[in-house]
């Protein structure tokens, strides 16, 4: 009689195939992937949207407000109606709808243009600075341990205020970026000095490759796991950072909408239009906390050695 064979090893069982099937167990993953593409879609459709709202970021809709109550909107919660459909701006009367859409793609084209200088600065300086060694090393390590501790909010407010005749947005995208890619060159240097003595790179060397092939070919994809976990991380961060630039009235300027200015400008509101007030706010607070928890999740499968576990 002959017996069944033992079934071959599945197919797509790898470390990446395992990862993406943990990450769809994880309700809170689907949850917060949700909430991202969301925002990143209202971010991407934004001149749409706002024309199908009927109103630009720009308009001014003056029978929408009160000019006997300060300009306070006309109708329940801020003016919400079938033509303003999250309300409008006191004094102003812009659709508040239409600014938000568009404040979403100005924070977070900032949020991600910077977070690629970062990933791409920091893991090309960091697996440079473990590989080579010498005083490589040393100058990557003394230029990180210089950025790091250099005071960068006061140094960004500075840049902003200063800067007049320039992009805002290019501005504060480069500043960011400046400042933030130390984090994760430790990280990937840290990895990269654990990799760089393993068998499958020595036999890499011996066979006649090059630093550089090895350094794309063998190197990059062992950091690759910590370093999409941190992306993942650092994402909120430079959402938050834009914000607050731009909150402390240094960031984005009027008229262009961010998140950040909204908030500031609604400060003076809280109380007689709330609405104003949540509308950026409960938009900021989803965003970071929909990328914080993807990160944690992507740190915990990805970089377990990382999460303190």
């Amino acid at each position: 009689m002959i017996t069944a064979s033992a079934a071959p090893p599945a197919t797509g069982s790898g470390p990446w195939q395992l990862a993406r099937a943990e990450l769809r167990r994880r309700t809170s993953v689907k949850i917060s992937l949700s909430v991202v593409a969301l925002f990143a879609l209202m971010a991407v459709a934004a001149p749409l949207l706002s024309a199908l709202g009927g109103w630009g970021p720009e308009e001014f809709d003056k029978s929408a407000v009160d000019p006997y109550l300060g300009g306070q909107p006309i109708g329940p919660l801020g003016g919400v109606s079938a033509e303003h459909w999250l309300g409008v701006e006191p004094v102003t009367g812009r659709d508040l709808f239409a600014r938000v859409v568009h404040g979403a793609q100005v924070s977070l084209l900032i949020a991600f243009a910077a977070t690629t200088i970062v990933v791409v600065a920091g893991t090309a300086g960091g697996i440079a600075a473990g590989y080579f060694g010498g005083r490589t090393d040393t100058l990557l390590s003394r230029l990180m341990d210089l950025t790091m501790s250099f005071p960068s909010l006061i140094f960004m407010i500075a840049m902003m205020s200063v800067a007049r005749d320039v992009d805002r947005i290019l501005l504060m995208t480069a500043v960011i970026g400046l400042f933030g890619w130390p984090g994760i060159a430790r990280i990937v240097r840290g990895q990269t000095l654990s990799l760089k003595h393993r068998e499958y790179v020595d036999a890499a060397r011996v066979g006649g490759s090059g630093p550089w092939r090895i350094l794309v070919r063998d190197i990059l994809p062992g950091v690759a796991g910590p370093v999409i976990a941190y992306t993942t991380l650092i994402i909120p961060g430079m959402i938050a950072t834009e914000a607050a630039l731009s909150y402390l009235g240094v960031g984005v300027r009027p008229p262009t909408p961010s998140w950040g200015q909204m908030i500031a400008e609604s400060v003076a509101y809280y109380d007689t239009d709330p609405m104003y007030f949540a509308v950026p706010s409960v938009c900021l607070f989803l965003t970071v906390l929909a990328f914080t928890l993807l990160g944690d999740a992507l740190r915990d499968i990805l970089d377990p050695r990382g999460s303190g576990a």
